[in-house]
């Protein structure tokens, strides 16, 4: 009887540690995926700005600076945005 109960024990034990090793493969991998996507979100951003500032001739501009003309143009560039370039939400509606 008391074999058979270090043994239920052992396994609980065993299979505490494969749940507490699995958490933290699922934790490392949200990690990871988080990580990759933040890093291709930030890739995108400085290429955009990058393109901005090639386009608009604005190196010399602050970030204020870069947002006070991109007001400017904005209420323009969205409502004369060729229909390729919508955004697929505003096209369905």
């Amino acid at each position: 009887m008391n074999d058979n109960l270090d043994k239920l024990v052992k396994q609980k034990n065993e299979l505490e540690k494969k749940i507490q090793k699995n958490e933290l493969l699922i934790k490392q991998s949200k990690y990871y995926e988080s990580n990759k996507e933040r890093k291709i979100r930030t890739r995108k951003l400085i290429q955009k700005g990058a393109l901005l500032d090639k386009y608009f001739d604005i190196e010399n501009l602050s970030v204020d600076e870069t947002e006070s003309l991109l007001k400017v143009f904005a209420d323009y560039v969205k409502n004369n945005k060729p229909e390729k370039y919508q955004n697929k939400k505003d096209s369905s509606s």
